[in-house]
């Protein structure tokens, strides 16, 4: 299986820490967030690698080169304009096999990247998609689920403006898909999974799952300057124990 990193926002949330750096390239018990999501997809077998660049694209370059070095193939995707989660992602369509990883790269985790692939080759027929789902109380800046008793996504509401929606699981930013489905993403325009994917999918009728993440799986997000200082304080304890 290949994966894609998206990298190419600009973090504005962690401003100063990203006046000069990417989010992904910020650190976390010395290395950056990219290097630790590297090495766990490595870790699964997982060696070609493409990642999307925009914001000081040049960090991320001279750092991890053809990332040979980290034991992986990284393919670059140089994006002049933002092109959005999706919109990034359909870019390198023609890079793909069935089916494939999408990683949002400020995501620190040690799921159990089998367990995830395997839930998703469950719902073999039509194309689907399988999102990690992460059990949270702060939701406002998150992607809300609502899931049925199959583990199928009845509503999916992208950083919902007020309350009303009480499922307490949200896109984790861990994501697999058939192949097949970015045919229906448009080319060459910004485009979120989000705010305009998951919904139109849905609404469509595609098939989207959920894989809800177990208690003992650690999953954080680099968003915010007191995300990044827990993630410090928390994961030279998760990593030891990988």
């Amino acid at each position: 299986m290949k994966a894609m990193i998206l990298a190419a926002g600009k973090g504005t949330r962690l401003y100063p820490f990203t006046e000069t750096l990417p989010k992904p390239m910020l650190l976390v018990a010395g290395s950056p967030v990219l290097a630790h999501i590297i090495e766990w997809l490595r870790r699964y077998g997982i060696h070609q690698i493409i990642i999307n660049l925009h914001y000081h694209s040049e960090v991320i370059r001279e750092y991890f080169n053809d990332g040979s070095e980290s034991g992986v193939e990284i393919i670059y995707s140089m994006e002049t304009e933002l092109l959005g989660t999706a919109g990034g992602v359909k870019k390198m369509e023609a890079f793909f096999d069935d089916p494939f990883l999408v990683v949002y790269g400020d995501v620190l985790t040690d799921l159990d990247l089998s367990a995830l692939l395997a839930y998703h080759q469950l719902h073999c027929g039509s194309p689907h998609a399988t999102l990690a789902l992460d059990r949270r109380k702060d939701r406002a800046q998150c992607g809300i689920v609502e899931i049925n008793r199959n583990g199928r996504i009845q509503n999916f509401v992208e950083k919902p403006h007020s309350g009303g929606n009480c499922s307490p699981w949200v896109n984790s930013g861990i994501i697999i898909l058939d192949k097949t489905l970015l045919k229906k993403i448009p080319e060459n325009q910004f485009c979120d999974f989000g705010r305009d994917v998951f919904p139109g999918w849905l609404h469509s009728g595609i098939a989207l799952y959920g894989w809800k993440m177990p208690d003992s799986s650690y999953l954080i997000d680099m968003g915010t300057p007191d995300k990044l200082a827990q993630a410090n304080h928390e994961w030279p304890r998760k990593s030891s124990s990988i």
